[in-house]
């Protein structure tokens, strides 16, 4: 089934919501979250992609970005179907996933769900899209995404949670590099 949140114009910027199936809280482990970094990287160099601004957050990633290419929902595809089959390998390697055979059994299930191909799936089908139309929306978008891991209570200021783009912004080291937005107004909390 899908909604209205589609990529129609594919060269145009997009806002993207990208979720674990069940909202499984998948992404507290380093590992799994550095898979996502990787891959990241790959379709920045590989694929066009350019990211403005984005977070990992435990059971879902949010991405501001738009395609060189004109091939966003191509790469989305791609990184969607890459991360799945890493994310799913380690876990089957992993002798200290606690958690491995609920989570395989989920998985399972959500691919016999929606008649998927494959033996498991990670990612629910949407991605939420969300076309970019505007500075202000831009602007709200990227606060959004930053302000995500302290309304989650895990950091107390944006730029101190590494797995995002708020380091970036506030000139830290990063683990991703991006296209910076410059907004007129400073925001403050």
């Amino acid at each position: 089934m899908t909604t209205g949140y589609q990529i129609k114009d594919q060269s145009a910027a997009h806002f993207l919501t990208i979720q674990v199936v069940y909202w499984i809280d998948l992404f507290t482990r380093k590992d799994y979250r550095d898979i996502i970094i990787d891959s990241l990287k790959f379709c920045q160099q590989e694929k066009g992609l350019e990211i403005f601004a984005w977070v990992i957050m435990s059971n879902h990633v949010h991405i501001l970005a738009r395609s060189a290419t004109g091939e966003l929902s191509n790469t989305i595809r791609d990184f969607k179907k890459f991360t799945s089959k890493k994310i799913i390998e380690h876990i089957i390697e992993s002798s200290i996933e606690s958690r491995k055979d609920w989570m395989l059994r989920l998985f399972q299930f959500a691919a016999k769900r929606h008649n998927k191909s494959g033996k498991y799936q990670v990612w629910s089908h949407e991605n939420h899209a969300e076309e970019v139309f505007s500075n202000s929306f831009i602007e709200s978008k990227v606060i959004y995404i930053h302000e995500n891991p302290v309304k989650a209570g895990i950091v107390s200021n944006p730029e101190d949670y590494i797995y995002s783009s708020a380091p970036a912004y506030a000139g830290k080291d990063r683990l991703l590099e991006i296209i910076p937005i410059t907004f007129s107004v400073k925001v403050i909390r």
